[in-house]
């Protein structure tokens, strides 16, 4: 594995970790099916998010590049959206 996507991977994880919330009293009450669905839905968003980030780093072709960048426009609208709600 190349030096550079390993550090990025470890990047990605400690992102991953600083945007989770801490397991309180509260978020251990919130144990429903639909809270369990939104937290799931919400850790999908930002690992796709991520990866878009990292493609958008070193796409060179310029429709690939405005594909991504689309893609990271949906993608962070639908994380406020689910943040929100």
């Amino acid at each position: 594995m190349a030096r550079g996507w390993e550090s990025k991977s470890v990047e990605a994880q400690q992102e991953a970790a600083v945007d989770r919330p801490s397991e309180t009293a509260a978020s251990q009450r919130n144990n429903s099916p639909e809270a369990h669905a939104k937290r799931e839905r919400l850790l999908t968003l930002r690992m796709s998010r991520t990866r878009t980030l990292q493609q958008l780093e070193t796409a060179t072709n310029p429709r690939h590049r405005e594909m991504l960048q689309k893609a990271l426009r949906t993608l962070e609208a639908e994380l406020e959206h689910e943040s929100g709600s």
